[in-house]
C-alpha cells in the first residue's frame, strides 16, 4: 500500500550530527509514522513516533534526536544530534497507517522501509 525509502545513514564521529530521510509512495498527512532501531543480536525498538503533530520518544534519545516531516515531500526525518556509539544501528523508517495514536511498538506498525545504518565509532 505504501512503499518506502530511507536515506540519511553513514558514519559519524560521537558527538556528531546526522539527519535520515524517509520518502513515501503516497500522501502522508494522515499517518501515524516512525522511527526503528536494531543492533545486531539486540532487539528492535522504537525510537521516534510522530502522529498528528504529536511525538514521542525513546528515552535514551530524548534531547538528542528529533522526528518530523513534510508532508508536501511525502517525507518522515529523524534530526540526530549528539550521536553516541550506542546509537549504531540499522534505522528503519515505519508507517502505522490511518492512526492518530503516536506508537513505538513495532509489531503496531504495517510497512517498513529497508532501512540505512548509523555507525558512530567509540
Amino acid at each position: 500500500q505504501v512503499q518506502l525509502e530511507e536515506s540519511g545513514g553513514g558514519s559519524v564521529q560521537a558527538g556528531g550530527s546526522l539527519r535520515l530521510s524517509c520518502v513515501a509512495s503516497t500522501y502522508i498527512d494522515y499517518f501515524s509514522m516512525g522511527w526503528f532501531r536494531q543492533a545486531p543480536g539486540k532487539e528492535r525498538e522504537g525510537v521516534a513516533g510522530i502522529a498528528d503533530g504529536n511525538t514521542r520518544y525513546l528515552d535514551s534519545v530524548k534531547g538528542r534526536f528529533t522526528i518530523s516531516k513534510d508532508n508536501e515531500k511525502k517525507t518522515l526525518y529523524l534530526q540526530m544530534n549528539s550521536l553516541k556509539p550506542e546509537d549504531t544501528a540499522m534505522y528503519y523508517c515505519a508507517v502505522k497507517a490511518w492512526s492518530t495514536i503516536v506508537s513505538l511498538s513495532a509489531d503496531e506498525y504495517v510497512h517498513w522501509g529497508q532501512g540505512t545504518q548509523v555507525t558512530v565509532p567509540s
